[in-house]
């Protein structure tokens, strides 16, 4: 397939899961989105910034080469840079849900669509990102819509709420509450921003990572001297610590349950404990506390497995779909940039019609508003008609990736230079 790039030069760097730890990425956001899109602006006709919890990205309409030197400017290092047919490929696979940390989530849709909304924000969205992103968000949902990539758990993190919302038949309306802010917290936490909770608490030893997390996912961090209270108040609790010890334990989990029981209950309101932390965080011992059920990573497995087979082969089918997408995506570019450059012709002809129709008018004299309206239409008329088969021959050399005869016919009729000088 013709390169893209030829008519529309797209690049696109950054890092990722694949690339970078979460301590780099993090290093290389950018906090202040809108001020780095103001810069941008002035280096490229459009510019997106896409920043999730595993991936800071920059697109731009511009050459690579560019790119490189912008975000070297920002003191950004060690970033992968695509450009060509390789950029409107990885916005299909990124969208499709192929390329993320999560196999088939579908939060990456959202923020897409989040990206390019702070972009238009920040007038520093060109039609051809628009597009971009249009296009990306489109395949996704089409993906999805095809084939069940997102179906199922697809990590502990994830099965572990499958888990919970199997148990309580649904977890609309639910508290929970998640011990631990590493990774694991952060895919379980992800997992459940799909659900409609009333409540997400997340608590952490090191407060400030827990207000982190919960400020990504609308929760509400909890100080670890507070952790019984909110447990009590939970009607789930998934714990992921990378401590070295059980951070729950038996004794205390008895006080808790003592708390959850109603005057005119005959037992305690259920407790789920999920424990995928590795070592354990939660004393097995619990599992004899009445209303308490325990559940462990090796209860999880057999979820996650089953989840994990089903979505590899799904992806195999959006694979396809984008492969199919990928010459749609890529001729709907070449148009785009085919109507940039006819915007450059009509603008050149305009000036030559309203030219010669201010010296018709000259030459007629005493002139009347009937007489200037007609001269207006008939010269208007006059260049749409004799430019109709030049634009159509433009568009189609350009939507075929053939710019050598697009741009020879732009020259050809602006500049008056030969056509292809160097056919035999």
């Amino acid at each position: 397939m013709p390169d893209p790039a030829a008519t529309t030069p797209l690049a696109l760097a950054g890092v990722n899961h694949h690339t970078a730890d979460i301590a780099t990425i993090e290093a290389f956001r950018f906090p202040d989105e809108a001020a780095f899109l103001h810069e941008a602006r002035e280096r490229f006709r459009g510019a997106l910034l896409l920043q999730t919890c595993n991936r800071v990205e920059v697109l731009v309409q511009g050459d690579a080469r560019s790119l490189e030197g912008f975000l070297a400017e920002q003191g950004r290092r060690g970033f992968a840079v695509i450009e060509g047919e390789a950029v409107p490929r990885h916005l299909l696979e990124l969208a499709a849900g192929i390329d993320s940390l999560v196999v088939g989530e579908d939060q990456i849709l959202g923020q897409l669509k989040r990206a390019l909304a702070v972009t238009e924000e920040a007038g520093a969205a060109s039609s051809v990102i628009k597009i971009c992103i249009n296009k990306a968000v489109h395949v996704g949902v089409r993906v999805r819509r095809q084939t069940e990539i997102n179906r199922g758990a697809v990590s502990v993190g994830s099965a572990a709420v499958t888990l919970a919302e199997k148990l309580l038949g649904t977890l609309r309306d639910r508290h929970i509450l998640v011990i631990g802010s590493g990774e694991m917290g952060l895919l379980v936490t992800q997992a459940l921003c799909a659900k409609d909770l009333t409540a997400i608490y997340v608590a952490n030893r090191t407060y400030e990572r827990a207000v982190m997390l919960a400020e990504k996912i609308g929760g509400r961090a909890v100080n670890f001297r507070d952790l019984y209270r909110y447990i009590a108040l939970s009607d789930v609790v998934i714990s992921c610590t990378a401590a070295p010890h059980p951070v729950i334990r038996t004794e205390d989990i008895r006080e808790v349950m003592e708390k959850r029981l109603w005057p005119l209950d005959p037992a305690p309101r259920h407790l789920i404990l999920i424990d995928i932390a590795q070592p354990r965080d939660i004393e097995d011992e619990v599992r004899s506390v009445e209303g308490v059920h325990l559940f462990t990573i090796d209860d999880l497995r057999s979820i996650n497995d089953a989840a994990m087979d089903s979505r590899r082969s799904e992806a195999d089918r959006a694979r396809g779909i984008i492969d199919e997408e990928l010459d749609r995506f890529v001729r709907l570019l070449r148009r785009t940039a085919a109507d940039e450059t006819l915007a450059l012709l009509y603008t050149w002809a305009e000036s030559i019609r309203t030219r010669e129709r201010d010296r018709a008018l000259a030459r007629l004299g005493e002139e009347d508003d009937r007489t200037v309206e007609v001269i207006d239409d008939l010269t208007r008329a006059l260049t749409k008609k004799l430019l109709s088969d030049a634009t159509a021959a433009i568009r189609a050399s350009a939507e075929c990736g053939d710019t050598a005869r697009a741009d020879g016919l732009m020259r050809a009729i602006t500049r008056g230079e030969p056509c292809f000088q160097n056919d035999e």
